[in-house]
């Protein structure tokens, strides 16, 4: 479900990131928003801004990493004439352009350490200085930080500030990766490959067998390397029909590397007891996440009583779960989502 947010998906984990930035957004509280790359990290940002009271001042997204760091200091504050060779005149940085708005800064743990002394300095005083300037300039801007790095580790190897840490975190949001929401990709899938067609002019549809492999995938690119894939598999579709064979190989290979049987040896022979239990908690933790964790919704996936599904549960193997898994197995549940050919829409 895409929300007033922009947020788009189902799992509990999103729809508590959206009630966060429902609450967020109407105070000037500054914001940390972790998570790996491709997350959405800058959608969560933007939304938080467009459900504030700052929705038509400026939206600045600095990102700290692809500026060079001898330049980066003059971006973000700005510089006076003559402050260094080339500054002809006096030029306005990030903060003043972004003055009763939002700045976003984004790789935030790429930040050099003097210039986190200075930042920590305009988050106390509300006021830039700018390169070469002996005059401080107050700014009124809400200051939103993101990264994907694990700041509290750089604050143990002394690489960040630890009063700057606590001062950017008055509320932190983590956006969890996609292999942790993995009852979203169909959901997902479906948004891009509608947004994709309509883009491009187009009709193409995605096949049970090719949604189920893209739904197994573990997706390190998280939603970015999703939208991208969705798009390139439309522009090269050439019968209107994305199936197995038109995904790309690593995703194939992955799948199929996921799905082989993994049985335990003991003495050189196959433990069938022990296969089996995996194989049955493979499936059982299959149907929780389709599920989104209801276990008699995930119970009914599987054709057992929830107290036998509770009770298997509890006799978790020690070994992890066995690969194997057919596609039909969880195909029905995907149902809803996959886009069918013109011919059967119109029907």
């Amino acid at each position: 479900m895409l929300t007033s947010s922009g947020m788009l998906g189902e799992h509990p984990s999103i729809k508590k990131i959206q009630e966060i930035i429902q609450r967020v957004a109407v105070t000037d509280a500054t914001v940390l928003i972790t998570g790996e790359s491709g997350t959405g990290k800058e959608l969560a940002a933007r939304a938080i801004h467009n459900l504030s009271l700052r929705a038509d001042r400026p939206f600045v997204p600095v990102n700290c990493a692809a500026i060079p760091e001898n330049l980066l200091e003059s971006e973000l504050f700005g510089h006076a004439r003559g402050a260094f060779t080339g500054a002809h005149s006096t030029r306005a940085g990030m903060f003043q352009l972004a003055n009763h708005g939002t700045i976003l800064l984004d790789e935030v743990g790429e930040l050099p350490l003097p210039l986190q002394a200075k930042l920590l300095r305009m988050l106390q005083d509300g006021a830039v200085r700018s390169v070469g300037s002996d005059q401080p300039v107050n700014v009124n801007v809400r200051v939103i930080a993101s990264t994907n790095k694990d700041l509290a580790h750089q604050v143990e190897k002394g690489t960040f500030r630890e009063d700057l840490f606590f001062r950017l975190q008055v509320i932190p949001i983590h956006l969890p990766p996609l292999r942790a929401r993995r009852s979203d990709i169909a959901l997902l899938i479906n948004h891009f490959l509608e947004r994709s067609n309509r883009k491009h002019g187009l009709t193409i549809a995605i096949s049970r067998e090719a949604m189920i492999y893209l739904w197994e995938y573990d997706w390190p690119g998280n939603i970015r390397e999703m939208e991208n894939l969705v798009e390139r598999l439309i522009i090269l579709s050439q019968d209107g029909v994305i199936d197995l064979k038109d995904l790309p190989a690593n995703i194939r290979a992955f799948v199929s590397d996921k799905k082989s049987p993994q049985p335990t040896l003991s003495g050189g022979h196959i433990n069938l007891r022990q296969a089996t239990e995996q194989l049955q908690f493979r499936l059982m933790e299959e149907a929780l996440r389709l599920a989104n964790g209801n276990k008699s919704a995930a119970a009914r996936m599987l054709g057992l009583k929830r107290t036998t599904l509770v009770a298997k549960l509890r006799r978790k193997p020690t070994v992890s779960a066995a690969k194997a898994i057919k596609a039909t197995e969880l195909a029905e549940p995907f149902a809803e989502f996959i886009a069918a050919p013109d011919s059967e829409k119109d029907r």
